[in-house]
């Protein structure tokens, strides 16, 4: 009996090796074996390709050998990849889309589960990440020292459990692996065009790898340095839609009013009873720059003292640094009587919305600067024992820490903001693109209006630590069979705090003349925006505003420091206008997950006629315990200190512990038959878990400082949590019908049950009274007949003035323990639902090099579906998935004479990014269909052997991103950033 699947060629043995795929057994060793022993040199067949044909090839075989349904992606060459990202390079593969962040690649969605439901390993190693999800963020990996990325869309025993839509492995440079001297060198010069003050920026990476002692013991040493200096253009409604039954309207007398709603008359088109609507809270322009140095180092040390033991000790390095200054423009509607243009229902939205003002409301304009730094670090060991021709084991450890902290020192974020007070009117057209923004008086602002007003400084710092220790084996019987085993024990340690020096004088402080002229420089607005708005329907009373002043950060915060003080404050510089770092007097949360875990896998090959197959039956067992204990602020008192803004006073804090377990027994088969030499069949079941994210098993319970009329929010962890559990099947056609193409075709199916949910639960604290709704309000209303904030603010200081509750000086109306209701909070809350979903799918996929002439293309697309669907017409939180959507990619490549060209497309259908927006607690985030087009160019220098220069560009069609709510209309976000090019230079020997 012949058990070989197909001819390996040298190109796919060796990636094979240097790959490493034993790390989930996907190539079992037997057959790895078997084929070299029984095959002579003869029979091995070579082909001369090199750079972008060479990685395709290479991926198509192990696309080809692989156990089960696997994609992947390989280095053109040693220290080079096919994109400067890796999650740039990942959306090429069927199924895998990504989110960016700054036009960069960041995270990756995979057959429609979200980053937090796709495991990422680095050698086969769970990375720890600080972000409070379990997504791992690529931006912070350079792509110069990785060799390959896989991509497992069915499960097998041996994979680590955490990865239902699929688990991303990411390969590094083994020395051993490519014996002898190897080295690289690259540098580039970036030239981002999203950056209006940034400069060329420097990137430069190396790679040095040797063998010693006739290949017994290696070295590798690799390392990148990136800066880049980047910005980007927002246009927002920040804080969200506000969502509302069309019965509901703003009026006292017929009792069905909430705030925020909007009167039955001076409407257009005013919604239905029987519609819903929604209403704009803000509208923001917001400007930013952005400069990032990415570091990243790795050391490899190897030795082989006999032929049957390989020991490996790796320790990698990444540190990312992140500085941010930015300038916005807003106005935050206050809800007093408006009047609006509507669309049809039954989800209307309003395509003009304004407010009039009896009194002259704030034109805010805030600015911030700071920075964050992301730094990680991983040690590790591997050893690979071959105890003798039946039986392999391994053992593999590694100790992790990732941190995110302050660098800088005015905190991880801060806001301060200025106003001035000259706003007569506001009003939003939002029938295009862009919303536009027209301000009564806007355009007349002049420095001296500015005034200083409410600030925060805060600094976040999460660290999170892994300990992993894997022990595996597999044992080859006489006949075409084997066993893997293992055991395994995952500690994952996170802790999160945070402390924020917050002032609250959204009112302003000082007067004109405090600060200079001189500090406030005038900018326009529209015109830094390619994206088009409306012309408020033709209407001309409207002035769209496109004045504002990018001020001076530090010199006025110098300055209100000097003036504002007030005595000491919280900072650690002595006054409110800096971060404090004592964050044992906040928010403090530590999480505690272990795992432990054993699986056992029976493989076989046999033959079915003339046809040959591989089934691969397995089982793991995983056991998780959660701990986790918490230090939040508890508050004492509430108190009503502007127009729409309700300050919680601190009165120490709370300490909570809480505790979660959870088991699973996890099958898998994977059945792979060879219908010809060129057509493999594959048939797949699995079972497999998503955990929930490190947020949501936090315990204690956050509420926000600042509430509002309608009351307060916060959000609380769950730590007994269970994971999203999900039953898979998989079936694909492969037709590798030529060398180095192909074309496939797959059906998966997951049927999911378990969900995580959030459900608002309505929360008040023993003493916390709410100013707003007690007696005193409630006189107001009632002698006023109109519930208009400045007014009836206005009405209790008149009437309440020697009441200790009431400050008139200040502005502030504390709330009445004795005669005030307590303070009512929405507290967001993840809990297990009952939901049951399934989602299912096809992949398309085709590779195809025309002959000799140097040319190819690679092309797939993605559908996905799902059951449940997000309804825009239900005002409360549902069971939909976040991220669910059809991707597709197109890529033509060109190799010949030393020339490498590559364009590519890729697309993405519109998809629910959130179930909730900032402040308005469950209503939907859509991010629209988006397309890409990125280009490489590169020649090898022919007098100079190994030298390659290369030009390279991303999104070179300048695309935006955006993102809306229930309606197209309900604009959230509009960023623009721009085209990004890198002329470089590689060389290797």
């Amino acid at each position: 009996m012949q058990h070989k699947k197909f001819r390996k060629t040298q190109l796919a043995t060796s990636l094979s090796l240097a790959l490493g795929l034993g790390l989930f057994n996907a190539l079992p060793s037997w057959a790895d074996e078997g084929e070299q022993a029984d095959q002579p040199n003869n029979d091995i067949e070579v082909i001369e390709v090199t750079g972008i044909r060479s990685s395709l090839v290479r991926s198509m075989d192990v696309k080809r050998s692989a156990n089960g349904v696997v994609d992947s992606i390989s280095a053109t060459d040693i220290g080079k990849f096919p994109d400067t990202n890796l999650a740039e390079s990942l959306q090429r593969i069927s199924g895998v889309s990504i989110d960016r962040v700054n036009g960069e690649g960041s995270k990756v969605t995979v057959r429609g589960f979200g980053p937090e439901f796709n495991l990422v390993t680095l050698n086969g190693r769970q990375m720890p990440v600080t972000t409070g999800s379990r997504s791992f963020d690529f931006a912070n990996l350079a792509s110069e020292s990785v060799s390959g990325v896989e991509v497992y869309k069915t499960s097998v025993a041996s994979q680590p459990s955490g990865g239902i839509g699929a688990t991303v492995n990411i390969l590094t440079h083994k020395p051993l692996s490519t014996p002898g001297l190897v080295a690289s060198f690259s540098a580039k010069a970036l030239d981002d065009k999203s950056t209006d003050k940034g400069n060329t920026t420097p990137e430069f990476s190396g790679l040095y790898s040797n063998t010693f002692a006739d290949d017994k013991f290696g070295i590798s040493i690799s390392g990148s340095y990136q800066k880049r200096e980047s910005g980007n253009r927002q246009a927002m409604v920040g804080t969200g839609w506000r969502s509302f039954p069309g019965s509901v309207d703003n009026s006292v007398v017929d009792g069905n009013s909430e705030w925020g709603a909007v009167p039955r008359d001076n409407q257009v088109n005013r919604p239905g009873d029987d519609d819903i609507y929604s209403v704009p809270q803000t509208t923001i322009y917001r400007f930013e720059e952005q400069q990032r140095k990415r570091t990243n180092g790795q050391l490899v040390l190897q030795y082989q003292p006999a032929d049957n033991l390989r020991t490996t000790l790796d320790y990698t390095y990444m540190r990312n640094d992140v500085d941010t200054q930015y300038h916005d423009i807003s106005a935050w509607y206050t809800f007093v009587p408006s009047e609006n243009v509507w669309s049809d229902g039954p989800i209307a939205s309003p395509l003009i919305y304004s407010e009039a003002y009896d009194s002259p409301q704030d034109l805010s304009m805030a600015a911030g600067d700071y920075g964050v730094r992301n730094q990680s670090g991983s040690l590790g060991f591997n050893a690979k024992w071959d105890v003798n021709d039946s039986l392999t084991l391994s053992f593999d450890a590694h100790h992790s820490y990732a941190e995110y902290k302050p660098n800088n020192p005015l905190g991880s974020s801060n806001t301060l903001s200025t106003a001035a007070f000259i706003r007569t009117s506001a009003a939003t057209d939002f029938t295009g693109d862009l919303p536009v923004l027209a301000v009564g008086g806007g355009n007349d602002v002049k420095p001296s209006d500015m005034r200083v007003t409410g600030s925060h400084f805060t600094n976040t710092r999460n660290r999170s630590e892994i300990h992993q220790y894997q022990f595996n084996g597999q044992y080859l019987f006489d006949m075409p069979a084997s066993i893997d085993f293992g055991v395994s024990f995952l500690e994952v340690e996170n802790r999160s705090q945070e402390r924020t020096v917050q002032r609250n004088d959204w009112g302003g402080v000082g007067q004109a003349g405090d600060l200079d002229d001189a500090w406030f420089p005038t900018e326009s607005v529209i015109d830094k925006f390619d994206s088009h708005g409306g012309n408020f329907l033709g209407n001309s009373a409207f002035d769209p505003l496109n004045t504002m002043f990018f001020w001076d950060f530090h010199k006025v915060r110098d300055r209100a420091e000097q003036l504002y003080s007030n005595g000491p404050g919280a900072g650690d510089c002595g006054s409110n206008f800096c971060p404090a770092s004592d964050y044992n007097n906040e928010i403090n949360r530590y999480t505690k997950e272990k795992s432990t875990a054993a699986y056992g896998q029976f493989n076989y090959n046999g033959e079915l006629g003339s046809m040959t197959y591989d089934l691969h039956l397995g089982m793991r067992y995983e056991k998780t315990d959660v701990d986790s204990v918490s230090a939040v602020v508890d508050y004492g008192s509430a108190s009503w200190i502007a127009d729409t803004e309700v300050e919680l006073e601190s009165a120490g804090q709370i300490f909570g512990s809480q505790k979660g377990s959870y088991d699973y027994w996890l099958p898998s088969v994977n059945f792979n038959l060879d219908v010809t030499d060129d057509i493999k069949m594959r048939l797949a079941y699995s079972k497999t878990i998503g955990r929930p994210d490190y947020v949501s098993i936090q315990g204690g319970t956050v509420l926000a400082p600042l509430a509002n009329k309608a009351g307060g929010t916060g959000t609380a962890g769950n730590p007994s949590l269970l994971p999203l559990e999900s039953n898979n099947y998989d079936f694909s056609l492969e037709w590798y019908y030529d060398e180095g193409s192909y074309a496939s075709v797959g059906y998966f199916r997951k049927d999911t049950k378990n969900w995580i949910t959030n459900e608002l639960r309505k929360v008040t604290v023993d003493g916390l009274a709410n100013p707003i709704g007690g007696k005193r309000y409630r006189e107001a209303v009632a002698a006023l007949g109109d519930t208009d904030s400045a007014k009836v603010r206005q009405w209790i200081f008149d009437n309440y003035g020697s009441d200790p509750y009431v400050d008139a000086a200040n502005g502030a109306i504390t709330g009445n323990p004795n005669e005030d209701p307590l303070m009512s909070f929405n507290v967001d809350t993840p809990v297990n639902s009952s939901r049951k979903d399934t989602i299912d799918g096809w992949e398309f996929a085709v590779q195809h090099f025309f002959g000799e002439s140097g040319f190819g293309i690679i092309a797939n697309y993605t559908l996905v579906d799902s059951n449940t669907s997000y309804d825009n017409f239900i005002l409360m939180d549902q069971p939909a998935l976040v991220g669910l959507s059809d991707t597709a990619n197109a890529v033509l490549v060109y190799e010949n004479y030393g020339f490498q060209a590559r364009v590519a497309y890729n697309w993405r259908d519109q998809f629910l990014s959130s179930r909730t927006q900032e402040d308005t607690g469950a209503n939907p985030q859509y991010v629209e269909a988006y397309h890409q087009v990125d280009f490489s160019i590169s020649y090898d220098i022919e007098a100079i052997e190994g030298l390659t220069v290369s030009l390279e560009g991303i999104n070179v069609t300048n695309e935006p991103t955006r993102v809306h709510g229930r309606a197209k209309v309900q604009v959230l976000n509009l960023t623009e950033t721009g085209e990004r090019y890198a002329l470089g230079v590689h060389y290797s020997f």
